[in-house]
């Protein structure tokens, strides 16, 4: 079977990112292991690509964010906690001096580098690379971008006070440029579900707005002509068909149809 052959029967590994944190945070976590970290993820995201046929995989921050994308066909970076000041040049002073392991919702650098390095990995193989929410940001900031650290009451509300997951309310109307890749995919605008108080201030290298909310708020950047995409919404949570994890999918085959399986140069002769 010739590689092109093998990989149009293949499903294609998308790495999806996640939290590291003590299982002291967890309510009725036996204390003897309070001091242990887990590696957590949003299993929404692993379910919703594997009904679009990828092979959901998720990665740890151990996981070498170079290494692995000789074997990753998909690469998905996934919502939480603000990109730390420091990697995009913000003002580090409001930071608060707590360990992420105990506090999950406070900054983790740790996560913030592992990430930052998987997406110029991704994008240095060519591998198809989609952010959400957070994941929107750390795609900026790993590009050279700068994040607005906190925005300021508008007509918009985009941190919903609404439970996930949901569609959205009718005040979150995101409006796409014609021609992009989030246009191909939502028409002339959509409604989305909103939860952040960041978002992009000026863009990185390669990186173009492709969608607005209608306070001018950017809610998705793409690199023309390439398969990378983030979001400012949670696509996972959408109770509707959100395309875009479809999109990631769908981008991660065209990859394996045109470069084989990966890994294929470190596997050993028969």
């Amino acid at each position: 079977m010739s590689a092109r052959e093998e990989a149009a029967v293949m499903r294609p590994l998308i790495g999806i990112t996640g939290r590291r944190f003590q299982l002291s945070v967890l309510n009725g976590a036996d204390p003897r292991y309070g001091d242990r970290c887990i590696d957590t993820s949003m299993s929404d995201f692993a379910t919703r690509i594997a009904e679009a046929g990828g092979l959901p995989v998720h990665l740890s921050y151990d996981t070498d964010a170079t290494a692995v994308c000789d074997w990753l066909s998909g690469v998905v970076i996934t919502g939480g906690q603000d990109v730390h000041p420091a990697c995009w040049d913000g003002d580090t002073s409001v930071v608060r001096d707590i360990d992420p392991r105990t506090n999950p919702l406070v900054h983790d650098l740790e996560r913030d580098r592992y990430e930052v390095a998987l997406v110029r990995a991704a994008i240095e193989r060519r591998i198809p690379v989609l952010g959400v929410c957070r994941g929107l940001q750390v795609l900026n900031v790993a590009l050279g971008g700068t994040l607005v650290p906190h925005l300021p009451d508008g007509p918009v509300s985009h941190l919903s006070a609404e439970i996930a997951p949901t569609d959205g309310t009718v005040d979150h109307v995101v409006t796409f440029t014609q021609g992009s890749i989030a246009a191909d995919l939502f028409g002339k605008d959509t409604i989305t579900n909103s939860w952040h108080h960041q978002a992009v201030d000026s863009c990185g290298a390669g990186l173009i707005v492709t969608g607005r909310a209608d306070d001018g708020v950017v809610e998705s950047i793409e690199v023309p002509g390439r398969p990378i995409l983030g979001v400012q919404w949670h696509p996972e949570w959408m109770k509707s068909n959100d395309p875009t994890l479809t999109w990631v999918v769908e981008q991660a085959v065209q990859r394996l149809a045109d470069h084989g399986p990966a890994g294929r140069e470190q596997r050993s002769p028969q």
